[in-house]
């Protein structure tokens, strides 16, 4: 169904017609409508519309991880040294661009984090690229998206900090180096890590749900040429968005692992 805007209301619509939406109705769609008319208090309406939401977002996060499971196993299969094909050559430019900047952010033994922070930046590219496609929002305008997105990275670069410095240490980590205000420093540096989670999921979402919105507005209002142009601005906000998700990740790592002198 196409997103459009009636009688001053924005509507906005996910692919429903996929089967791999359907799929997942059947699986999950009950247990949340109860969940969301018994412990948020929604109206079984709401209930309906936002499960709905969530279902083909979770349908739409699936088909991305499809898409670059498929790419990884091409790459794989036509690695050649002799006579690499484009495929390769796409994934040796992202493996360098993400590498490079991953050496400068995070410094040495930054290779055993590459694979993450490479994934995480794909993935987030083509949630975000998702929206690109008319009558598709991106699964990123949806905060517990990104929410479910800011969470795996919060429990992944403190679990390296930990297995860097062991628990002890990555304790006297929160402290700071001065011992007698520790235990000033130290709620303060528990508050935001916690703050991080927000940061990172929070920023995604605002931007893409802004931009998306904006495309939404000027194709509604403009349905010819001008919304070219915002389509062109939500691309670059896909990327950029992406890019910060992933720089910011590596800094939370070069943070974790860090050792003190």
């Amino acid at each position: 169904m196409l997103k459009g805007i009636e009688g001053g209301k924005t509507l906005g619509f996910m692919p429903e017609s996929f089967a791999i939406t359907h799929f997942i109705d059947l699986l999950l769609k009950n247990t949340e409508l109860k969940a969301f008319q018994s412990l948020v208090g929604l109206t079984a309406a709401e209930a309906t519309e936002k499960a709905s939401k969530m279902n083909s977002a979770l349908a739409l996060e699936l088909v991305v991880a499809g898409v670059l499971i498929a790419f990884f196993i091409i790459v794989r299969m036509t690695l050649s040294v002799e006579k690499p094909g484009p495929v390769q050559h796409l994934a040796e430019m992202i493996h360098e661009a993400i590498g490079d900047q991953a050496e400068q952010v995070i410094g040495h033994g930054y290779q055993r984090f590459q694979a993450y922070v490479t994934c995480i930046f794909l993935f987030v590219l083509l949630c975000n690229l998702t929206g690109l496609i008319p009558g598709i929002e991106a699964p990123t305008t949806l905060m517990i998206v990104t929410l479910g997105l800011a969470v795996p990275t919060f429990f992944y670069y403190n679990f390296h900090g930990v297995r860097e410095q062991g628990v002890v240490g990555y304790i006297k980590h929160f402290a700071g180096p001065v011992w007698w205000i520790s235990w000033l420093i130290f709620p303060i540096e528990i508050v935001s890590h916690v703050a991080r989670v927000m940061s990172l999921s929070v920023r995604l979402y605002a931007n893409m749900f802004a931009g998306d919105l904006v495309t939404l507005v000027f194709f509604s209002l403009i349905p010819v040429g001008i919304p070219v142009i915002f389509l062109g601005l939500h691309l670059f906000v896909s990327l950029i968005q992406a890019f910060v998700f992933t720089l910011l990740t590596m800094i939370y790592l070069s943070l974790a692992v860090a050792h003190e002198h």
